[in-house]
């Protein structure tokens, strides 16, 4: 059992959780620092803040840092309560791009991609000990009639970093997909476990066992795209009914607050009531959905066939649906006007 399901599948998880990181750091480092002010100007309406949210939880491949964010600014009175709700709607939408995009099926392609990146990755270190990007941009400073090449170096600086950072981003995704392909291949060992048999013919009588095994799961890892992962990989082979890994992608939901909540301790009430906001959405789109996981997933068949695909596509559906049913809810009058301090 070691050697077959827990040594594979802890190698293919540290792998996606590294790749994952990577893709958050870069992606953090080229763009972070903008969001901030994106998010105090861009966030009137609640529809602006789903829009918002949605787009640089996508950016960031993070929901949990998003919310942390937006936790941070409420704190430090840069944002007021209500403006927060839009974007939190909103991030439950943009961290389906990492399963969607993993539900493609293109694990064949991690290893050229890998490849790929290290070199420019290496070629960007090796423009900058030369100093060729600064001379390159030098130039071009020059045909353009700036006069000096040395006006040019932040430009080439900036040049370089983008190819740099466009390379760890791209190699943090191979790596999610190279774990991926590990955490597939445990998939005949884990169905013919006995432990697994158990918890499959209790989660077939209730979807509860799913929701809770979902929860703690992600809780424990503080990555509800991580577990998903998982499950996509366990279906991919066959070993897990899609319907019961919807029910588990509805417990990942839940568990994703945890991070949110526990940044949230000791802090101003306003941040507090951001983090239980984000747990109340989550929570209450959970018992919503739970009895309808079959439904979910024949609605996510008419966009996939695969199970990976499906459950990709059923977390996206249910994370639209439960966003645009909370979003009326931020525009009555009451929330409008609520200050929280």
């Amino acid at each position: 059992m070691v050697q077959d399901i827990l040594l594979p599948m802890t190698l293919g998880f540290v792998i996606f959780l590294i790749g994952m990181k990577a893709m958050e750091l870069a992606l953090h480092q080229s763009v972070g620092r903008h969001l901030q002010t994106v998010l105090e100007r861009m966030t009137a309406t609640p529809l602006h803040g789903l829009l918002i949210g949605t787009a640089t939880t996508a950016v960031l491949q993070s929901s949990t840092a998003v919310t942390v964010m937006t936790i941070g600014l409420v704190n430090a009175k840069l944002l007021t309560f209500p403006r927060t709700l839009g974007i939190i709607l909103g991030t439950n939408i943009g961290t389906c791009l990492t399963t969607e995009l993993i539900g493609l099926n293109i694990t064949r392609m991690a290893w050229p991609l890998l490849a790929t990146s290290l070199a420019l990755w290496m070629a960007t270190a090796l423009l900058r000990e030369l100093g060729l990007g600064r001379l390159l941009m030098g130039f071009r400073s020059v045909r353009l009639g700036s006069g000096t090449a040395s006006g040019a170096t932040p430009a080439g600086e900036r040049w370089l970093q983008a190819a740099r950072s466009g390379s760890v981003i791209a190699g943090g995704f191979a790596l999610l997909l190279v774990g991926m392909a590990l955490m597939q291949s445990v998939g005949p060992a884990v169905e013919a476990s006995g432990l697994f048999d158990a918890f499959l013919s209790r989660a077939e009588n209730s979807v509860l066992w799913g929701i809770v095994a979902g929860a703690i799961l992600t809780a424990a890892v503080h990555s509800g795209a991580a577990v998903i992962a998982i499950i996509m990989g366990l279906a991919s082979a066959l070993a897990l009914p899609v319907p019961i890994g919807i029910a588990i992608v509805l417990g990942a939901n839940i568990g994703t607050c945890v991070t949110a909540l526990l940044v949230s301790l000791g802090g101003p009430k306003s941040g507090r009531f951001v983090a239980w906001s984000h747990a109340l959405l989550n929570v209450g789109g959970a018992a919503l959905f739970a009895p309808f996981t079959a439904e979910l997933q024949a609605a996510a068949s008419w966009f996939g066939a695969s199970p990976a695909a499906q459950i990709a596509h059923a977390q996206t559906i249910f994370n639209i649906a439960c966003s645009l049913l909370a979003l009326p809810l931020c525009y009555l009058p009451i929330i409008r006007r609520m200050t929280v301090r």
